[in-house]
């Protein structure tokens, strides 16, 4: 008898099935595309026109500078994954890279993503592309493509990895860098939605392992299920930062900007800082969200660990010369932001020191 021939799909691989659902996420990458995406069926690569884009291009930018970034969810998918839920991780990837451009003042352009798993389940993989989209058009850019890899055998049944790309453009004399901020200058915080995608190594074992909770769980302090809390996804300050950053275009308004990922305020505040300058920090100036607490008391976790682990209520820091800064956290409250002042550059060794409120 002739041996049946071997097919891809026989190896866990299945076209038909990837190229399904190619074609039904295309409505998710069309809903964040404007003028400036040029139509390319078929192509192996998005095309973007910068010529007559909206935005900073449209104020004719006489020397661009494009910023890029590349980012993951991390372990925050697990808790995706423990709930059959996927339609916020999409969000993160966004956010993640989106906000690591705006700390140089960039306005996103366009975003990439990158999708594998051992097993394409066309629902999982349509809802995390709508993700995905979703954050873009928060965001203001354009899913302008991206790659969906079936490995089978790589990943755990039911499992897959993201990764997110973003590109951006800034004006050079209006390029944020670091060696700007001065003793004086006031330290402004927006304030984070929870845990953005940072630290869920240390979360999952300190609520799940060791603090005996489930996902499923309702928390009085939380006011919701636990899983819901950890899913929460990562807010995106890209429109009202910008808005900010063009209303006060005065090159030293704005000296510095951090996100703040994993490292915390501790780590991510250094890196912005010239030498001869810390950031003195007041305790008790923003309110923290009660899941750090949480994340504390179960797992007893060190409140010096914690803040080197964890934003602690806090996902971008603004340093702004002290002229202008109530009117720039004025602007970012009026657009929806949860904005304080929340300590000043002092003299010191690019570091950051903590004072009670």
């Amino acid at each position: 008898m002739t041996p049946t021939a071997l097919t891809y799909r026989d190896a866990g691989v299945d076209i038909d099935a990837g190229n399904a659902v190619a074609r039904s996420v295309m409505r998710h990458l069309r809903s964040t595309f404007g003028p400036q995406v040029l139509s390319n069926e078929g192509g192996y690569g998005g095309l973007y026109r910068l010529r007559g884009s909206p935005g900073l291009f449209e104020r004719k930018i006489s020397d661009p500078v494009l910023v890029s970034s590349t980012d993951g969810v991390g372990t925050k998918l697990k808790i995706a994954f423990a709930l059959d839920r996927h339609d916020t991780v999409g969000i993160d990837l966004v956010a993640m890279s989106v906000n690591d451009i705006l700390v140089q003042g960039a306005e996103p352009l366009f975003f990439l993503d990158y999708i594998a798993t051992g097993k394409v389940r066309a629902e999982v993989l349509e809802s995390v592309v709508a993700g995905v989209a979703q954050g873009c058009r928060i965001a203001g850019c354009a899913l302008l493509g991206g790659e969906t890899a079936e490995l089978p055998g790589f990943y755990a049944r039911g499992e897959y990895d993201l990764a997110g790309f973003a590109v951006g453009v800034v004006e050079r004399k209006r390029l944020i860098h670091g060696g700007r901020a001065a003793p004086g200058d006031v330290v402004l915080g927006l304030a984070s939605d929870g845990l953005h995608a940072n630290g869920y190594s240390l979360a999952r074992k300190a609520l799940l392992d060791q603090g005996g909770l489930s996902l499923q769980d309702e928390v009085d302090e939380l006011g919701c299920r636990l899983g819901e809390e950890l899913l929460r996804p990562t807010r995106i300050y890209v429109q009202p930062v910008l808005a900010a950053l063009r209303a006060y275009r005065v090159k030293r308004a704005v000296k510095a900007v951090a996100h703040i990922t994993g490292g915390g305020l501790v780590e991510n505040l250094p890196r912005v800082l010239p030498a001869g300058c810390d950031v003195e920090l007041r305790r008790g100036s923003w309110d923290v969200p009660p899941v750090f607490d949480l994340i504390a008391r179960r797992g007893r976790v060190a409140r010096k660990e914690m803040e080197r682990v964890f934003n602690m209520g806090i996902g971008l820091v603004l340093i702004a010369a002290p002229y202008y800064a109530n009117a720039i956290r004025a602007r970012l409250v009026r657009r929806g932001e949860r904005c304080a002042v929340i300590g000043r550059v002092v003299r010191g060794a690019r570091r950051v020191r903590w004072t009670n409120a």
